[in-house]
Parts: structure tokens; sequence; C-alpha cells
């Protein structure tokens, strides 16, 4: 076995990634790197909206936002792209970009929002990117195990958060934190499964492929 051929998120079940081999080069699987940016991100802001870590040091979550859960899963979709899995691609450029946008839109733009309704803008915002993972989530199915139950939790986590948002529920708010700790924590899994996997050229930690 190849210790590329362990993969971390790979196309549907059939699908085979198109030809990346370019005068005997191979791209390494840019999936583990999109994971774990996405996953310490997620971990960070999570703690916060848990109630774990006090919310004046909130900000901190916004250079990782910006050059770890943005900059470098943006970079992950794009390689994605070049090794043909559209699923990662798709993925990984989206929550590439949510998080520069969560990033733009604190920095930026929540300032300008009147104080009366920005509670429902982050909630529309949140409940919008819960939509997109839900029917992402299904896509999932054909992946793995590990990769589905990222998804499955973010779905949970963005919907609780932008109700939580909406409606001025603290509690609601800290349940979605810790299910964003628990997202966090299953992404890291596949993550790690994928770069350990491929290290050692054979399954050490199982990611559940899932088929037909």
């Amino acid at each position: 076995m190849e210790s590329g051929s362990v993969p971390g998120i790979r196309p549907p079940v059939g699908q085979e990634p198109a030809d990346s081999s370019h005068g005997g080069w191979k791209p390494a699987d840019p999936g583990p790197l999109g994971l774990a940016g996405f996953a310490l991100t997620t971990f960070v802001l999570s703690m916060f909206n848990a109630g774990l870590v006090s919310k004046a040091g909130e900000p901190v979550v916004l250079g990782v936002a910006l050059a770890y859960g943005g900059i470098a899963q943006f970079a992950a979709g794009m390689w994605e792209f070049r090794t043909g899995n559209t699923f990662g691609a798709v993925a990984f450029t989206s929550f590439g970009a949510f998080w520069v946008s969560f990033w733009a839109l604190i920095t930026f733009f929540a300032p300008t929002i009147p104080p009366e309704h920005v509670g429902a803008a982050v909630g529309l915002y949140l409940i919008s990117w819960g939509i997109f993972t839900a029917y992402m989530f299904i896509a999932s199915l054909r992946t793995t195990g590990a990769v589905a139950l990222v998804f499955f939790l973010l779905a949970i986590t963005f919907i609780l958060l932008g109700i939580g948002n909406s409606g001025g529920h603290e509690g609601i708010t800290e349940v979605g934190g810790w299910t964003g700790l628990l997202t966090a924590a299953a992404a890291w899994y596949a993550s790690m499964a994928a770069v350990v996997n491929s290290t050692f050229g054979k399954t050490v930690m199982p990611v559940v492929p899932l088929g037909d």
C-alpha cells in the first residue's frame, strides 16, 4: 500500500480522482490540512461559545480564523480541485471562505449593524451556513464515517448557534458551543487518522469508509 493511499476526504465511491501525475510528481492529500484548520479554529471559537473561556478574550479567534481556518483551509480546497475531489474542493473552499468572512464580519461589518439587529443578522448568517452544511452532510455519506460525523455535528452546531444568536438565547448558544467542541474533536480525529494512516502506509486509525 502506498503511503498516500489511505485518504482523508476522498471522492464518492466509484468516482476516481483525475490523473494527478505530472512528470512523476503526485500531490499529497490536502484533506488532513483542511480538516485540521477547520478543527482548531472551531475549537477555539467553541470554547468561548460554550462559556468555558471569558468573552473578553474572544478576539484571539480572529487571527486563527483568518490564517488557519480561512487561508490554509481555502488553499486545501484549491488543491482538492487539483486531485479531482469535488466533495473536498467544495467543502474546504467553502469553509475556508466562511472563516475569512467571519473574520471580516467581526472586524469590519458587525460594528456597523444597529445593536438591536445584530442578533438577527448573525443568526441568519449562521443558519444559512447550517443549510449548506446539511446538504454537504448528505454528500458526505459516500465518503467516510469520520467525515460524515463532522458534517452532522457541524450542521447541528450552526443551527443551534443561529437560533441562539437570533433569539438572544445564551443557553442555546452555549449548547451550540459544546456541540462545536464535539465537531472540532471529530474533525481533529479525521485529520489525524488521515495523516497517521498515510505515514504508516496502513490503517492505524479507522475512518469507516461508506459505500452502498
